[in-house]
């Protein structure tokens, strides 16, 4: 099997893989970081959104071994120690999730938005810009209101952008 090398989350991996295996595989079964979700293998909803090089993609549509030498980021690094990422952090407070299962990929992508687009976000911008993420328990309402206050928060400085990085 091949070996492939690259940094998740900040720290050096390498392991032998299967040619196949795609990434979000690799997080999860090899790595055991299951934050990153798989929802429907078809790479529509979002769930497995993580930043490979400093840009949002779909792990479910990568191979592993494409990415030697990549910095990978996942939702289990984006928070600094017990410090939550402001991203996380205006979700919780904000009401923008259900029961969950989206939200890695939905704050991973909004995190992504705000790195491209600036800390001034207006709701047609941020709906837009989740096209490629769904959630099937709400109205996106809440979700909307917290990548607003999200892209705020980055901007103060109060906590560090990991994800910029």
């Amino acid at each position: 099997m091949p070996n492939v090398s690259m940094t998740v989350n900040g720290k050096p991996v390498k392991a032998d893989v299967d040619s196949r295996t795609l990434l979000v595989q690799f997080l999860r079964e090899t790595l055991r970081l299951t934050g990153t979700h798989v929802g429907c293998d078809t790479s529509q909803c979002g769930a497995c959104v993580v930043h490979v090089d400093g840009k949002a993609i779909k792990s479910c549509t990568v191979l592993a071994l494409s990415l030697d030498g990549a910095e990978v980021l996942t939702i289990e690094g984006l928070a600094s120690g017990t410090q939550l990422h402001p991203m996380q952090e205006a979700f919780r407070e904000h009401h923008g999730l259900q029961c969950g299962f989206c939200t890695p990929g939905m704050i991973m992508t909004s995190v992504d938005i705000v790195n491209r687009k600036g800390n001034n976000l207006d709701e047609k911008t941020i709906r837009e810009e989740l096209e490629g993420n769904i959630c099937r328990c709400t109205g996106y309402h809440n979700i909307v209101k917290a990548i607003g206050a999200g892209a705020k928060a980055m901007a103060s400085g109060d906590a560090t952008q990991k994800a910029a990085e």
